[in-house]
């Protein structure tokens, strides 16, 4: 398997630190609003790159954090007259709610900052006693950037170009406008710890480090995150994780690409923020992963209705064709005619193909166009009038369902019942589309009566009035269907 890691700027075969086992790191939430788009496609990429390391049989130990003590969070509680915990509690269990929905699978371990308070103040005193850290006048501790040579490599910033820029903020008592806060003195209002440099509460960046080497170890095998975590969140990890250790953090970096929303970037200023409950008001939460799976994780992803909407007529495609391999297979009687022999060789293609796309650095997008593909081989079979009887036919049809269980439980998708997802579907269609869902089950039962009365001018009349309202009707052997177009 290939990961493109964004420390080297490269792909690399992945190789984990104990053979057969993966220790992987991702930066969850902090805990003060509801989860956003943003949000939702992070959380699906790392969830399908464990499900995928899993299928390959490797025992994945899967860590993400919740930061539930942070200046934003304390700014809604002061803002609501609670306590931080409150917010934090509120917005976790959100997320939950949110990622249960799509199918986001719960990590192995998912820590909250508040838990490892201890763990935080010890890392930083390790780093004061080495000389990597500093504590102020006022109790703050900050971490010395210039006493780590390596600051920078993540991101590929130099030092100087930084300090350039850089400013100390009033009150501040840094020795270099470049340096960090690993521990921040209490303020009024504030949640507060006792500490080895007195009261206080640590700084955001130090908690991922003090989870990691506390539940994984170091050196861990994957860290992932979205692109605007690279700097300063995940350089500033290495520097005082890799000060502390004195070895290597991480091996490999992985991070997703921007979520941009009708080609600008999401932004709440801008007023194109999208929460993820937003976009369930109007689509199926599967809708949305299948989305989200439908563009390579490293790729900036341009959100719209319009994308949705294609997302969604190619999810409708897939399990169309599940419903109608059921159908098929139903059949009491079958033929003993042979199927030419490149059919079994063009699925052996795309089984091969689904399985190089998901080692070649996790490509979702190449891994659909083989799904894709299995399901236009299994539409050929069954629209040829000589082939579809076939009990070689029927075998391939049954293989094709095992590939579409086994690639939808690796993208977290296909999990549905058909015939179940394809109702709920077209209902979530019909709401977003204005269409009264009962009055077309009545003019579909009038259309029935009227064509079994041969009163076939009011029922052309019915169907011309459904279509109107943009929904067609199918007639098939158990009666009347109807579908938003």
């Amino acid at each position: 398997m290939q990961l493109f890691n964004t420390m080297t700027r490269s792909k690399e075969a992945f190789a984990p630190r104990n053979p057969g086992k993966v220790a992987m790191y991702v930066c969850g939430i902090t805990a003060y609003d509801l989860c956003h788009i943003g949000h939702a496609r992070s959380s699906v990429v790392f969830d399908v790159l464990v499900r995928h390391l899993r299928k390959k049989g490797l025992d994945v130990t899967f860590v993400r954090n919740f930061t539930d003590v942070d200046d934003k969070i304390i700014k809604k509680a002061n803002a609501e007259g609670v306590t931080s915990d409150v917010i934090a509690e509120r917005y976790i269990e959100a997320f939950y709610e949110d990622m249960d929905k799509l199918g986001i699978l719960r990590a192995d371990a998912e820590p909250r900052a508040t838990q490892y308070i201890d763990e935080m103040a010890r890392l930083a005193a390790r780093l004061i006693e080495s000389g990597h850290a500093y504590r102020t006048a006022s109790g703050d501790v900050y971490f010395r950037v210039r006493s780590f040579p390596g600051y920078g490599k993540l991101s590929g910033r130099d030092i100087e170009d930084m300090r350039s820029g850089a400013r100390v903020a009033p009150g501040e008592e840094k020795e270099d406008p470049l340096d960090f806060a690993l521990w921040k003195a209490s303020k009024p209002g504030e949640p507060v710890w006792d500490s080895p440099f007195g009261p206080g509460r640590p700084g955001w960046h130090l908690e991922c480090s003090a989870m990691s080497e506390k539940l994984l170890g170091m050196p861990i095998d994957i860290h992932g995150g979205g692109q605007d975590l690279i700097f300063p969140h995940h350089e500033n990890e290495i520097a005082q994780s890799e000060a502390a250790i004195g070895g290597e953090f991480c091996r490999y970096w992985v991070h997703n690409g921007f979520v941009r929303i009708n080609t600008e970037k999401m932004s709440k200023s801008l007023g194109n923020f999208v929460t993820i409950r937003d976009i369930y008001k109007r689509y199926l939460p599967e809708v949305l992963r299948f989305f989200l799976v439908s563009s390579h994780y490293r790729s900036p992803l341009d959100y719209s209705d319009q994308a949705l909407d294609e997302a969604e007529k190619g999810l409708r495609r897939i399990y169309a064709a599940m419903a109608q391999m059921d159908q098929a297979l139903s059949r009491a009687k079958w033929s003993e005619t042979k199927l030419p022999p490149d059919v079994a060789q063009e699925l052996a293609k795309l089984e091969e193909g689904f399985a190089a796309a998901m080692d070649d650095d996790l490509n979702t997008a190449q891994a659909l166009g083989h799904v894709f593909g299995a399901v236009r081989l299994a539409g050929r079979l069954m629209e040829d009038k000589t082939l579809a009887k076939s009990r070689e036919t029927a075998d391939i049809l049954r293989r094709i369902q095992a590939d579409l269980a086994d690639w939808g439980d690796e993208l977290g998708v296909f999990g549905s019942a058909s015939e179940t997802f394809l109702e709920a579907l077209k209902a979530s269609r019909a709401a977003r589309l204005g269409i009264d869902a009962a009055r077309v089950e009545a003019l579909v039962a009038e259309r029935q009566d009227a064509r079994k009365n041969k009163d076939f001018a009011r029922s052309d009349a019915i169907r011309d009035e459904l279509a109107g309202l943009g929904v067609t009707v199918m007639d098939t052997p158990a009666g009347p269907r109807w579908d938003v177009a």
